[in-house]
């Protein structure tokens, strides 16, 4: 087994402290951008599960220059501890849909702060093209650059039935066009969706073990209120994990991943005011430390079950 740190699976707190010596904190960035399935230039309403403030729902204002936001964000945490070192996280919607010179200024903006150590941007795999990918490589030789592509999931079916917006095929062209430049790929995906039982979800992972990504958010599915996937579960309820349950899912997703892959999530941060389920899930604490916990008792690391 491998030792990151003193977990059992290779988190992206471990990388940042062996790479930084030090723990590096994510400030939320707001670049004031929409979604092309939002706009209508691929549909209306965004995907099922998305939130009004599109997925940043903890992002600083867009009324605020990115220096001001990064100035609020390490306010908020300096408050609770002593942080030197930082990433710059465009969370909310689509953060490469805009023009080039847009996003060259707003990223341009970010790592000239001297504490951001990473840029990084959360964005959808229709939504690079060659103007974008060729200010990341420009920008990803100053300062380290991650691209969080929004995959969910790999099952046609469920993709169509969450508005994802795209066939599977262009993801991997973005993910292709990405390390071509170098660019580390984190992937995104979704744990619980409707319709899908616990062999796709293992057929998610298998798939994303024979691409060449670097990292993976794991992130089990919220229903948030003004979301139509509330609607749906309000007339219909669909499965949602008990933490229980949740965690027996994760063991077998840990077990089954690449162990090179760094896991930048395990959970979420559903905003309390909106969850309507599963509400354990606001205990952030207390569901990774009964992870942490199940993992040792099962024996279970990441990798066990992977086989090239």
């Amino acid at each position: 087994m491998n030792r990151w740190g003193e977990k059992r699976y290779h988190s992206m707190d471990y990388d940042l402290k062996e790479l930084y010596g030090e723990k590096v904190y994510k400030i939320t960035l707001n670049g004031g951008m929409t979604c092309p399935n939002r706009d209508g230039k691929v549909g209306h309403g965004g995907c099922i599960f998305c939130s009004a403030a599109g997925s940043g729902d903890f992002a600083g204002s867009a009324t605020c220059s990115i220096t001001k936001q990064l100035a609020m964000g390490k306010e908020n945490l300096t408050k609770k501890r002593p942080v030197h070192s930082y990433i710059a996280y465009f969370q909310a919607f689509t953060n490469t849909y805009a023009p080039v010179e847009y996003l060259r200024q707003i990223y341009m903006e970010a790592i000239q702060d001297p504490d951001v150590q990473i840029l990084s941007i959360a964005t959808r795999p229709d939504c690079l093209p060659d103007d974008v990918l060729q200010l990341l490589e420009e920008i990803n030789q100053i300062k380290p650059v991650w691209v969080e592509l929004g995959l969910q999931t790999i099952h046609p079916q469920t993709a169509t039935y969450i508005r994802r917006g795209y066939p599977l095929e262009v993801f991997e062209e973005a993910v292709n066009n990405l390390r071509k430049r170098n660019i580390s790929v984190i992937t995104h995906t979704i744990l619980g969706l409707p319709g899908e039982n616990e062999d796709m979800m293992l057929e998610t992972i298998d798939y994303l073990n024979k691409m060449d990504i670097q990292g993976i958010k794991l992130q089990l599915l919220h229903i948030l209120k003004g979301t139509d996937l509330a609607l749906d579960y309000e007339k219909q309820p669909f499965w949602s994990p008990t933490m229980e349950e949740y965690i027996s899912l994760l063991g077998k997703c840990i077990a089954s991943l690449r162990p090179d892959i760094t896991i930048h999530r395990l959970t979420g941060d559903g905003p309390k005011e909106l969850l309507i389920a599963p509400l354990w899930t606001s205990q952030k604490r207390t569901v990774l430390n009964t992870l942490h916990r199940y993992l040792k008792e099962q024996d279970i690391w990441q990798g066990k079950e992977y086989h090239v």
